[in-house]
């Protein structure tokens, strides 16, 4: 869904949470999550439950009904080509993690990013570097571990289903 069409007291889920909408901006939306059972929760404003500012790579995600949350998570999968990560992948991400060195930049960590090869490159963890931050990395289509300057990681463009979908070609061809 995309901000324009939310208004505020919309309720739509979002990853495995419902929401209702509490403010709309250009970009964003906020909302509350739904949790409680007593409605004297989410009376407001001001509300007793956290409000969370959603942002459109977030609201890519938002459905009105949990079927078409379903669909669109099924559609997704086929049509992304991504090899997606072992247990074992995703094991040592989540222990790595949790390590020692607690990078403070967890969001740069949301996202994908694409090398010039076309490479696609998943962070999962930073690692501190004398007075700097190392991104570790899992490469999904190689199987490979890596590592970047935090610098150099954000200097390369976000991925896109677009170059997901051509590293999943290259590898066909």
């Amino acid at each position: 869904m995309k901000p324009s069409e939310f208004h505020i007291g919309l309720e739509f889920m979002c990853g495995p949470y419902w929401w209702r909408c509490t403010d709309v901006g250009m970009r964003t939306i906020v909302a509350i999550r739904l949790i409680e059972e007593d409605p004297v929760w989410y009376e407001g404003p001001p509300y007793m439950v956290e409000e969370v500012v959603l942002d459109e790579s977030e609201l890519d995600d938002a459905h009105l009904t949990e079927e078409a949350h379903v669909l669109a998570s099924i559609e997704a999968y086929r049509s992304s080509g991504h090899p997606g990560f072992p247990h074992e992948v995703v094991s040592r991400m989540m222990d790595e993690r949790q390590g020692v060195d607690h990078y403070p930049r967890k969001r740069l960590l949301d996202f994908d990013r694409v090398r010039e090869d076309g490479e696609i490159l998943h962070p999962y963890a930073g690692r501190k570097d004398g007075s700097g931050w190392v991104i570790r990395l899992y490469l999904p289509f190689t199987k490979q571990w890596a590592e970047l300057e935090e610098a150099e990681f954000i200097a390369l463009p976000l991925s896109t289903p677009e170059a997901v979908r051509r590293r999943a070609d290259s590898c066909r061809g």
